[in-house]
């Protein structure tokens, strides 16, 4: 009777998802109405800002609160009844991590074409896990990556091996997300970079700790709804100053000439648009092909298609990830040339006495610096500094747009930053908890000390990430790029053979990964 209370309070749940979300979304869009409006009446940036980073790190926290669970399934996976458009938009939240919101762009601001191979590789990625992974992890039916190896090619072995992969592939990756929340906190709030990633800390723990993947799934879809609006807005804002038509992913290709342009003027010899200035052609296929590889074996991604109630959902979810990933990678290349037009026509050549306030504020977080180096006042494009890590968080204060714009981008990459670290910090708390404690360790574990132990697991883990991501080692995008290759290396050989070829041994799969 309990059991049927459940699924059909769960049934009941799911149903109402639509109105849910949509009443979220116009409150959202009212929120920023109403803290426009303020802004106009004198609000200060600060308190702008604040307000920003308060309102929506709260809402997680009580999307998180109100999820949480003592049931194993829905700790785990969510009990199997996500809707395939709902995990997509999770997924897309889970995707979307600080690398893409925020370091994307930004790379595509500094190799131009060559940055291409990135969207190509990750959107390409999909792909391979629609036709090679997701339906199949899905019929198996487990909880992680670690129980697929550990059924497929036997003993603990395998298991063990694909724990300290994922571990260490995730663990990479959430680095980068705690960072990257602190450049956006330590900006916006105004306060030390290193205070920045413990406090971020605390938003990622609230979203997750009590409720598992329950929490995060709901918390996720409630994420992309904020970062892909605070993506598009300054975008569409750019595209109608500067073009006259709100549609910039179809209208940047006239920005590129002009760009083009004033690469003449200003004596660029390699040109934004061209192709391999910085990458060479097999270097471009291979980064491709190591980041297509690297989505499909990513443990944080696949741990997301165990949580649709069918194999169909999880192949269709599979599709609705692609849908809602398209709507950032279509628009990322665009945001980066109408940056780099921007900063060519309203940063280069302005007195440097005379620069905005931004400069100023951005120098203090590190990524932007000016250097007057041939003492005539006026500021070269060689005397510019621009982090790509900068570039999207700072773009709409370089154009001019109302603070509430700043701090709806910052919301934004707060969100993607936030959404990609829990489901990493969920990872490697499973692959500790599940896998190796009650798999190998105590398989007679209680339930409950199960989720003590997941929760023990995910708390430790997230203060180590936060230390190393204080130390500050790489900018984001690159730092990303190595848990790619971990993955890859790891997981997609042993998982594609072991479900598509029979004769796959164990000694082999062991050896490759």
């Amino acid at each position: 009777m309990a059991n049927g209370t459940t699924t059909r309070s769960g049934s009941d749940f799911v149903s109402k998802l639509p109105k849910i979300y949509g009443m979220y979304t116009g409150g959202f869009i009212v929120f920023i109405i109403v803290l426009a409006i303020g802004e106009q009446l004198g609000l200060p940036n600060r308190v702008i800002g604040w307000t920003f980073m308060l309102a929506t790190v709260g809402l997680y926290a009580a999307i998180g609160i109100i999820s949480r669970t003592t049931d194993l399934a829905e700790y785990y996976v969510a009990g199997r009844r996500v809707p395939a458009i709902f995990n997509g938009m999770a997924t897309g939240a889970d995707w979307m991590s600080a690398a893409s919101f925020i370091g994307l762009a930004g790379g595509l601001y500094v190799r131009g074409y060559d940055g291409l191979a990135f969207i190509m590789g990750w959107t390409g990625g999909y792909v391979l896990v629609a036709l090679f992974l997701a339906p199949y992890l899905r019929k198996f039916g487990e909880f992680t990556i670690p129980d697929f190896l550990g059924a497929r090619y036997g003993g603990n072995v395998a298991r063990i091996i694909g724990i300290v992969a994922a571990i260490t592939a995730s663990f990479t990756y959430v680095v980068a997300q705690v960072a990257g929340v602190g450049i956006i906190t330590s900006r916006f709030l105004d306060i030390p970079f290193g205070v920045g990633v413990f406090l971020g800390l605390a938003g990622i723990l609230v979203c997750s700790f009590l409720g598992g993947m329950r929490a995060v799934t709901w918390t996720q879809v409630a994420q992309y709804i904020i970062l892909i609006i605070a993506y598009l807005v300054p975008l569409v804002w750019m595209s109608t100053t500067v073009t006259g038509v709100p549609i910039p992913q179809l209208m940047y290709g006239t920005v590129l000439q002009k760009i083009t342009a004033l690469e003449g003027t200003l004596g660029i010899a390699k040109h934004y648009v061209e192709p391999f200035n910085v990458f060479n052609l097999w270097n471009f296929m291979a980064l491709t092909f190591c980041l297509m590889v690297g989505t499909a074996a990513l443990p944080h991604i696949l741990m997301r298609y165990y949580t649709t109630p069918s194999v169909k959902e999880a192949r269709d979810s599979v599709g609705w990830s692609l849908f809602f990933i398209f709507l950032l990678y279509f628009s990322a290349p665009a945001y980066a040339a109408f940056a780099k037009y921007e900063v060519y026509t309203h940063v280069v050549g302005s007195q440097i006495a005379q620069l905005p306030n931004w400069v100023q504020l951005w120098s203090h977080v590190g990524l932007v610096k000016v250097a007057d180096a041939n003492g005539d006042g006026i500021l070269q494009l060689s005397e510019l500094t621009l982090h790509p890590d900068a570039i999207v968080l700072a773009t709409p204060e370089i154009v001019g747009m109302p603070y509430v714009i700043a701090g709806l981008v910052a919301a934004g990459g707060l969100a993607a930053a936030l959404s990609t670290a829990d489901g990493l910090l969920l990872t490697i708390a499973n692959a500790l908890s599940h896998d190796l404690y009650y798999k190998i360790i105590d398989p007679q574990a209680s339930t409950m000390r199960r989720l003590v132990t997941a929760r023990v697991l995910l708390l430790v883990v997230a203060v180590i990430a936060a230390y190393v991501a204080s130390l500050r080692l790489g900018n984001i995008l690159a730092f990303v790029s190595y848990a790619f290759s971990i993955a890859a290396a790891s997981f997609f050989p042993a998982l594609v053979l072991g479900i598509f070829w029979k004769r796959a041994t164990t000694t082999a799969a062991n050896l490759g990964m």
